[in-house]
């Protein structure tokens, strides 16, 4: 049986394995393995990428977003109006620091609705945190719009997205460059990834990048004093020397990534299973440059398509699967199935496929065939 993984992380390395042994070997010898100087330059490196601010290096994209509603004073009896279908921590972030997340659906990119959003809000809310799922980056400009008429901050989740952009006009802004802050995962399957668990914040507000840096160590303002209480969340340096490898490569293979999806549409029209409405491919926003952490379908009898796939040896995954209002970890928030039907109908018929930049267009055509047999 001819198998496709859903990601390949050793073909990317094979790449890169010199280059990448000589950074960590710089950073063993030094034995300065927290923070530090890679840390530092590679903060300068990726604000440079990203057209600019200020960038803190954090343990991981989950602490980046607890970190950032922190340092905005976000706490108990506050609310953060955020999307439904995301990843556990746009929503889990809040609940960290006191808060409550309130949920508004998602439109058809599969992000937040920006036309839901100010019905959702409350005199409770103290920030938006849209998310740039997938790759693509929400419709932000009414998001700020909304923001500033209820005069709250933005928070964006990039977690997926470092390297995407957002259209304005003739401008190409990166994707957690446009509202106050900016929150990047660096977990080694995304497009930028690390050899383990990274994050990273950016600002254009000097004094609150300064606040970020004084709460990632346990609010340390000066050796072994402490103007707040913070947390431990460093980047260390071995994954910070591994970014930095990796960095100059970004935009590469974010085209790869392009030109594979570009790909799948094609073969995906020429078997006719778009025609047929079994298969929906993901939608572009003409505001975004999407980088496709993801390639996420939704098909038509979705629990046969999968034990499908898994039985002829494609990976895939399903993201996700549960909606994040119905958790039950939520349940308190009071909200019932019915609520975010989009959310709740993406949730029951995505299915995401291969779709890394080192992807053989062979692999990728078997791919289709496999599921065009299904569907046959």
């Amino acid at each position: 049986m001819r198998s496709v993984p859903l990601l390949d992380l050793k073909a990317q390395h094979a790449a890169i394995r010199e280059e990448i042994a000589a950074a960590l070997a710089a950073v063993v010898d030094s034995q300065s393995f927290i923070l530090g100087q890679v840390v530092a330059r590679f903060e300068e490196e990726a604000a440079r990428y990203l057209g600019g601010g200020h960038a803190v290096g954090c343990a991981s994209g989950t602490d980046a977003l607890i970190l950032s509603l922190a340092a905005l004073g976000i706490g108990p009896g506050d609310e953060v109006l955020t999307t439904p279908f995301s990843f556990f921590a746009t929503a889990s972030c809040a609940y960290k620091v006191g808060a409550r997340p309130r949920f508004v659906d998602i439109d058809e990119t599969w992000n937040m609705d920006p036309g839901r959003l100010e019905a959702a809000a409350t005199p409770r809310t103290r920030a938006i945190l849209p998310v740039h799922l997938f790759g693509q980056c929400a419709d932000m400009d009414p998001i700020l719009e909304v923001a500033r008429r209820l005069r709250v901050s933005v928070v964006e989740d990039a977690a997926q997205a470092f390297g995407a952009t957002y259209l304005r006009g003739d401008a190409r802004i990166p994707a957690g460059r446009m509202g106050t802050l900016g929150c990047y995962s660096f977990f080694p399957t995304k497009n930028l990834g690390a050899y383990g668990d990274g994050g990273m914040i950016v600002s254009d507000d000097p004094a609150l990048a300064e606040k970020l840096r004084h709460l990632r160590v346990h609010g340390e303002s000066a050796r072994y004093h402490h103007s707040s209480v913070g947390w431990n969340s460093r980047l260390d340096a071995l994954q910070a020397a591994v970014l930095r490898v990796k960095l100059p490569r970004l935009a590469s293979w974010c085209e790869a990534r392009r030109a594979n999806a570009a790909r799948y549409d094609r073969l995906f029209e020429e078997a006719g299973l778009v025609r047929s409405g079994r298969v929906h491919l993901p939608l572009r926003s003409p505001r975004s440059e999407h980088i496709f952490n993801q390639y996420t379908l939704r098909v038509e009898n979705r629990a046969g398509l999968l034990e499908h796939l898994s039985r002829e040896g494609i990976g895939h995954a399903v993201y996700y699967p549960v909606p994040l209002h119905l958790q039950e970890c939520f349940r308190d928030l009071g909200y019932r199935e019915g609520d975010f039907p989009a959310a709740e109908r993406a949730s029951r018929e995505v299915v995401s496929l291969p779709v890394y930049a080192e992807l053989p267009v062979d692999d990728q055509q078997h791919v289709v065939e496999t599921i065009e047999r299904f569907y046959r």
